[in-house]
């Protein structure tokens, strides 16, 4: 069951506190990548077109540790971003939530600092919604709690891969670290037709084989590194005759080839986690051809997680692709069949 929606919530007159997740990164003192900011735009309209006298925005950026980072993850460029795209000044954005200790121990001092001189609440960051911290659950237990925009557009979406879904569900995954996704591909990978694995990953699910009762595909070739470096002298060869010493950054032409009309067969396709290290152009052809290949499918298609969000939006090919999810974590969380704190704190 969803979140009551802040579209049922009366805001005439009020000051309302709304957890976004402005989370962006920064380059020189400036916002380099908006999508997040952008993101949060439609629940901030709402309310101010619905007559909220005030809207206060907290989110948190970074992880701050030091005094030196104070600086670094002060909210200043963000606050500006975010108030030159309402172009309202009943939009405040608060100081990063990680600059105070409780926040992250969903200290009920610092929820009632939050929520002092506020009327209710709305929470729109799915991204950090798998958090119990003060801002996503601590505020909700003091204010009349809704959800925003954009969480309830993730639960809905994500939600169509855990319900029943249109057949062949394929599920593409990639990066490096399998701990992070292992859960979502037992959950997920039991009810699809087929798993397909690349990156880094790809190694050590054909060494361990930790998933059971999934259907996986692993790469056939793979282009190999003689140094992990981006101008390193490279070589296609099959993924099991990688040279001793050589680093397998990328999958190869025939994977490619295969991922690719696996992904053209499907009704359903979720993808996290690109094919090697995507961001070098040696290496790049695998994770680019899963992009076009994701985006030509004429299923319902998913995108989640920072590396595969990247290579769909530098391909050019984001409004091809039914959701992008902004949750990172949340997401996988979700889709691993977790419950949420920061959406479980608000009421249905």
């Amino acid at each position: 069951m969803l979140p009551r929606s802040v579209e049922t919530a009366d805001v005439e007159g009020k000051v309302v506190l709304v957890r976004s997740d402005l989370n962006v990164p920064l380059e020189d003192g400036r916002v380099a990548d908006d999508t997040r900011i952008q993101a949060s735009l439609p629940t901030l309209r709402l309310l101010l077109e619905r007559g909220a006298r005030e809207v206060r925005v907290c989110s948190h950026l970074g992880r701050p540790k030091t005094d030196e980072d104070r600086a670094k993850f002060a909210m200043a460029p963000v606050r500006e971003a975010v108030k030159a795209a309402v172009g309202d000044e009943r939009v405040e954005v608060l100081e990063n939530t990680r600059f105070n200790p409780g926040e992250t121990k969903n200290d009920l001092g610092f929820a009632r600092e939050l929520a002092a001189g506020c009327d209710l609440y709305v929470n729109d960051a799915f991204g950090s919604a798998h958090r119990a911290h003060s801002s996503t659950v601590g505020v909700a237990e003091l204010l009349p709690a809704y959800a925003g925009l954009l969480l309830l557009d993730e639960l809905k979406n994500l939600g169509r891969l855990l319900g029943d879904l249109e057949r062949p569900f394929v599920i593409v995954s990639g990066g490096a670290k399998v701990e992070d996704k292992i859960g979502v591909l037992q959950n997920l990978g039991e009810k699809a037709d087929a798993v397909l694995i690349g990156g880094k990953m790809a190694a050590e699910i054909a060494t361990q084989s930790p998933l059971v009762g999934v259907t996986v595909l692993l790469p056939d070739d793979v282009v190999a590194a003689d140094a992990f470096e981006p101008d390193a002298q490279t070589q296609t060869v099959d993924a099991d005759r990688v040279p001793d010493g050589w680093f397998a950054l990328d999958i190869g032409p025939k994977t490619r080839q295969v991922f690719a009309e696996a992904i053209a067969t499907a009704k359903t396709v979720f993808w996290n986690g690109p094919m090697g290290v995507f961001e070098w152009p040696a290496f790049a052809a695998g994770t680019v051809a899963v992009a076009e290949a994701v985006a030509a499918s004429d299923g319902f298609t998913v995108v989640g997680g920072g590396d595969s969000v990247r290579a769909v939006h530098e391909a050019g090919l984001a409004d091809r692709i039914s959701w992008i999810s902004t949750g990172g974590g949340a997401s996988l969380e979700l889709l691993e069949g977790k419950e949420l704190p920061g959406v479980n704190a608000i009421p249905a």
